[in-house]
């Protein structure tokens, strides 16, 4: 029997799963917000997290999308009724990607400062977004796999787990982040921005822990790797490959995003983090339905159910559209409200103030360009996402971004750039989707 999209069904799926997504970006926006209130140096270690937390994401996000090949593939096996033929594959994915992420500490551990320097951190702002980086990094082997292991409950149709890890991060970070920036007097000493890194390190490591529980315990999916390779490795390899480059080529605007702002000066700098992980959290929120249209879209596919695949990304584009302007108009009426949440410093607060109208008139149009990115990770079509990026970063925001700095437009040249990037991403999504489906609708 082929599966039916009802708005129930979506909401199922998206609403734990947007809960989840706003774990990870919850993190950042944690760290940033109680470094921003230290009572020393606050304006540098907010800018030094912020350059630092850059480089981590860019990992994160590069060698993350083994969730969305895994999750792709077993919601497509599911869709054709032969889930069994897949069992093996995750664990053989994993190892691979775990054996990465040691190797990427290796590397990048030694130079942490070239590294950041190269994001333009100077002085103090080097030291602390160096010393921030050392402890944080140990924390991506953990992310990695939770992350793929997140992939595999949402190919099972399953977004109810992964919430419940992340929320239980998200406290714990929270939690942590106070007790380890400030101190808690007689118990612990506090560690300035140290301590917030940590306080991800920890939470990254127990988040990883509980996926792992929950995987063995909730699934027939084992965690030994078995020989022989898995047929579809080949492929899932071709699927995170074009993943990466994508990433590579988004990581290209955020860094010359962070960049320019590092160059402008420590209170652009800081302005910029906070509107970047305002951003960020943004993003993650209309992940929920962005992974909805990822898990759905991957078992329609399988299942050739094309009628039912159109119909889900109209109803998701609708709910985008909503929830876009929904933050939109939380955020205005907000405004004044949000900016002190993150730091007291006047100057940084002039600048983010200035610029963050628009961030919030960007979110419809991030919603719907994030709703269909996770359409085509579904549908396993990440040569086209791959394509995209890359066409929206080199001929879009790269040309923008370097033109209106010649203006000295500041924060205004950045955030215009990452306006023109997002829609030069979602338009072009949608018109190869319909081209594609629409016409195999039977009439």
């Amino acid at each position: 029997m082929k599966t039916k999209i009802t708005n129930s069904h979506i909401n199922k799926l998206a609403i734990p799963a947007l809960i989840a997504g706003i774990a990870e970006p919850l993190l950042s926006i944690t760290d940033t917000a109680v470094v921003g209130n230290i009572q020393t140096n606050a304006t540098e270690a907010l800018a030094a997290v912020g350059i630092a937390g850059a480089f981590i994401s860019m990992l994160v996000w590069v060698f993350g999308q083994t969730r969305s090949a895994i999750s792709a593939l077993v919601s497509q096996y599911l869709g054709a009724n032969k889930l069994e033929e897949i069992k093996t594959l995750p664990a053989q994915a994993i190892g691979i990607i775990l054996i990465i992420s040691f190797i990427l500490i290796l590397i990048t551990y030694p130079f942490a400062e070239y590294i950041l320097n190269f994001y333009n951190a100077e002085g103090l702002i080097l030291d602390f977004s160096s010393s921030y980086y050392r402890i944080r990094i140990f924390g991506l082997p953990f992310t990695l796999l939770t992350f793929a292991i997140f992939g595999v409950f949402r190919g099972l149709q399953n977004t109810f787990i992964p919430m419940i890890i992340a929320i239980i991060g998200a406290v714990l970070n929270v939690i942590l982040d106070f007790a380890l920036v400030y101190g808690v007097e007689g118990y612990i000493t506090a560690m300035h921005v140290d301590g917030a890194a940590y306080a991800s390190l920890l939470s990254q490591l127990i988040m990883a822990i509980l996926a792992v529980i929950f995987l063995l315990t909730k699934t027939q999916i084992p965690l030994k790797i078995e020989l022989p390779l898995h047929k579809e490795l080949p492929k899932m390899v071709v699927m995170i490959l074009n993943l990466i480059i994508r990433t590579i080529a988004l990581n290209v605007a955020l860094y010359f995003g962070t960049s320019f702002a590092a160059a402008y000066g420590a209170k652009y700098s800081a302005a910029y983090t906070i509107l970047l992980n305002i951003w960020f959290f943004g993003a993650f929120f209309i992940d929920g339905y962005s992974s909805a249209g990822n898990i759905l879209s991957g078992k329609l596919y399988g299942e050739e159910n094309y009628e039912e695949l159109v119909k889900l990304s109209v109803q998701l584009t609708k709910y985008a559209v909503i929830v876009g302007i929904a933050m939109l108009i939380i955020g205005g009426i907000l405004y004044e409200s949000i900016g002190i949440i993150f730091t007291k410093e006047q100057a940084v607060l002039d600048e983010f103030y200035t610029i963050f109208w628009i961030i919030l008139a960007m979110q419809p149009l991030c919603a719907i360009a994030f709703i269909f990115d996770g359409i085509f990770k579904g549908l396993g079509k990440m040569a086209t996402l791959r394509n995209v990026l890359l066409i929206a970063t080199f001929s879009v925001f790269v040309p923008t971004i370097f033109i209106l700095d010649q203006f000295d437009l500041k924060l205004y040249a950045v955030w215009i750039a990452f306006t023109l990037w997002i829609a030069a991403r979602g338009f072009p999504l949608i018109y190869v989707f319909r081209k594609e489906f629409v016409p195999k609708i039977k009439k």
